[in-house]
């Protein structure tokens, strides 16, 4: 495929060269803030424009949570393949769904593009819905990233807290910040760290009196989100193909995995 990058700090340069390695060509990288990009856009528009221009048959965007959405609705109406790796903008997803229906656009979008991480969501779903029928466990997660992630909690994090819920139907809201008081019953916790390198680490505690469980994630290196992110494209791209999956829908990986 020839594949259009969209933000080519640390992530869009581990996709290059993912891409390139299984096969792939590059050939537009932009991002008006990374040196040897290609191109320095001024507006996601210009993004848009230049992608348009490439020859690109697929699009992976790996921004910031700041400008994915501008991106998503500028890169939606060009009707080809849009995976997105960006996370902290799905609070517009309802605005991004309309915008893929009206233009007839097909978006793919993911906290996290690792193989691994999509069974941690699988084994975290079913140990939930073993779980909440022992009203003496409590549930708890904790993540941990490098010190130059932008958005806390992660995508990630917020993702396997979402699936607790869908089983623990007693946790109706999540807290990410300190506690100052005593927990309620209702609210699940959700810690987070942010230092040095790590790639990424996910835990989640089910505690009782008598034991504690805890079921971990640990991410060696985040070449794994570069290839999960780069295969993502072309199992989203042949389905479309197929028809399998239609344009002007937005979907996740679990449409895919």
């Amino acid at each position: 495929m020839n594949i259009a990058i969209v933000g080519y700090g640390k992530m869009g340069h581990m996709i290059k060269n993912a891409a390139e390695r299984l096969g792939h060509r590059i050939v537009l990288t932009a991002d008006p803030f990374s040196p040897d990009a290609d191109v320095k856009p001024a507006s996601a528009t210009d993004t848009a424009r230049a992608v348009k221009s490439s020859g690109a048959e697929g699009v992976i965007e790996f921004s910031r949570p700041s400008v994915a959405v501008e991106n998503i609705h500028s890169l939606l109406p060009l009707s080809i393949p849009l995976v997105v790796g960006t996370t902290g903008w799905t609070e517009s997803l309802p605005a991004v769904e309309k915008r893929a229906a009206d233009t007839g656009g097909a978006l793919l979008y993911s906290s996290n593009f690792s193989i691994g991480v999509n069974m941690f969501y699988k084994i975290v779903s079913e140990a939930a819905r073993l779980m909440k029928e022992y009203s003496d466990y409590d549930v708890a997660v904790w993540e941990a990233h490098h010190n130059q992630k932008a958005d806390s909690p992660s995508g990630t994090a917020l993702e396997i807290a979402r699936r607790i819920m869908v089983e623990y139907t007693t946790k109706t809201k999540i807290v990410s910040d300190s506690f100052h008081r005593k927990p309620e019953e209702n609210e699940l916790s959700l810690a987070s760290t942010r230092c040095g390198s790590n790639p990424g680490e996910h835990t989640v505690f089910f505690d009782g009196q008598a034991d504690t469980i805890e079921l971990t994630h640990r991410a060696r290196s985040r070449e794994g989100f570069a290839i999960g992110a780069v295969r993502s494209l072309e199992r989203f791209s042949s389905a479309l193909k197929t028809g399998t999956l239609q344009k002007g829908r937005v979907y996740t990986m679990q449409d895919l995995f």
